[in-house]
């Protein structure tokens, strides 16, 4: 029994096709696979990734509208804005002044690409991208099988007893994708599945792990462990 696949079947049985990721001025897309429909879409996801490190997507959100006002989600809008300006929008996601160094050098390389998709050990060599940056650019931006490990993952499988600890994330990652390719062939739907299980993750985890002690009602441990 594939209890990783199980465990996204009983997710999306319970909360439904999430949409992610919301594009600014659309929203979530709920069963719309399409997105990013365009280079500006692909790099709102880009500067999203980048904005939602430490801290909540709620607060991310509200940089990316303080831009989307100021029609600035577009690499030569970006590139243009006065560094204070930026710096000023993008504050309700938290550590501004590094983040915005970190859009500005991933301004840069995205430019370079030239409409094409990053490797991932490229984008792991942009100043302020790590892994799970790096994955979130790629699976959500780019639409490609990389699949995104945050903190509620850890969380849950380290309570469903099928990671400990010192777990790393590439390892989680490895688990993950080798599980869900093990049920599902399709390239395109394992696709979707893995946009769809990182959501339904954070949906879970926002009910469930947010706060000590972890998990207390989560229906997950009834049912797998």
């Amino acid at each position: 029994m594939n209890k990783i696949y199980n465990i996204y079947k009983l997710l999306y049985n319970t909360y439904g096709p999430q949409g992610w990721w919301p594009i600014t001025g659309y929203g979530y897309h709920k069963k719309d696979y399409s997105f990013p429909r365009n280079s500006d879409e692909i790099f709102e996801v880009c500067l999203g990734s980048i904005l939602t490190q430490n801290t909540t997507f709620t607060s991310v959100v509200r940089s990316l509208e303080n831009l989307h006002l100021k029609n600035a989600l577009n690499i030569d809008a970006i590139e243009s804005m006065d560094i204070n300006e930026l710096k000023e929008d993008i504050k309700p996601s938290g550590y501004f002044n590094q983040k915005a160094r970190y859009i500005l050098e991933f301004s840069k390389f995205y430019k370079s690409l030239n409409g094409a998709v990053p490797t991932r050990d490229a984008l792991l060599n942009v100043i302020g991208i790590g892994e799970e940056t790096a994955d979130s650019m790629l699976l959500y931006g780019y639409n490609q099988l990389e699949f995104k490990v945050d903190a509620y993952t850890k969380r849950i499988l380290l309570e469903l007893g099928l990671i400990d600890e010192k777990t790393k994330y590439s390892e989680i990652k490895t688990m993950m994708q080798n599980s869900l390719k093990e049920s599902v062939k399709d390239k395109k739907e394992l696709i979707i599945i893995y946009q769809e299980f990182h959501a339904l993750i954070v949906e879970h985890g926002k009910k469930f792990y947010s706060k000590k002690p972890y998990g207390e009602e989560c229906f997950l441990k009834k049912k797998f462990l």
